[in-house]
């Protein structure tokens, strides 16, 4: 296996600030709701779609797990609305990002989510497509529905990266 080695660090919201939102309960304002029978985690992440009239959406994505070790080799990006991802399982699962102009094996991050944690992608932010740890995983999806083109690929030429098991 040649190519670069990627070693997810545990998902914080300091060291994924500059690529989106960490979608979890912990700080959360909470606020009791329904008579007191319920409590409301406010405001996890803001929803980011209007850019040419888009709309949003909720749907389920079902990733299936990928080969040992990971080969990645492109990344995609949205340049109309940000993109949330929750597990709808208690299961960790695997994130990887870019903050470069154009993404490349050297310059991508690699965390590891808790079940209980999801993912907000900010517009136009490099990201791989769902990575999980799990056979078969199911999460909500927040996204963009509308006119314009909301998705761009960037395949890498050379050498991939692969990413180290959890």
């Amino acid at each position: 296996m040649s190519g670069v080695l990627l070693k997810p660090t545990p998902l914080t919201k300091d060291n994924f600030a500059r690529f989106g939102d960490v979608i979890e309960i912990d700080g959360a304002e909470r606020l009791l709701i329904n008579e007191g029978t319920t409590e409301r985690f406010h405001a996890l992440a803001r929803i980011d779609v209007s850019k040419n009239g888009g709309t949003p959406i909720l749907s389920i994505f079902r990733a299936r797990a990928r080969p040992a070790p990971i080969k990645l080799a492109m990344m995609e990006r949205h340049p109309l609305g940000s993109q949330a991802f929750f597990p709808l399982r208690n299961a960790s699962w695997l994130v990887v990002v870019s903050a470069a102009a154009i993404p490349a094996p050297d310059n991508l991050e690699a965390f590891i989510a808790r079940g209980d944690q999801g993912v907000q992608y900010s517009r136009n932010v490099w990201h791989h497509p769902l990575l999980v740890i799990e056979p078969v995983q199911d999460f909500i999806v927040a996204d963009r529905e509308g006119a314009g083109e909301n998705l761009e690929e960037a395949w890498f030429t050379g050498e991939p990266a692969f990413l180290a098991a959890p």
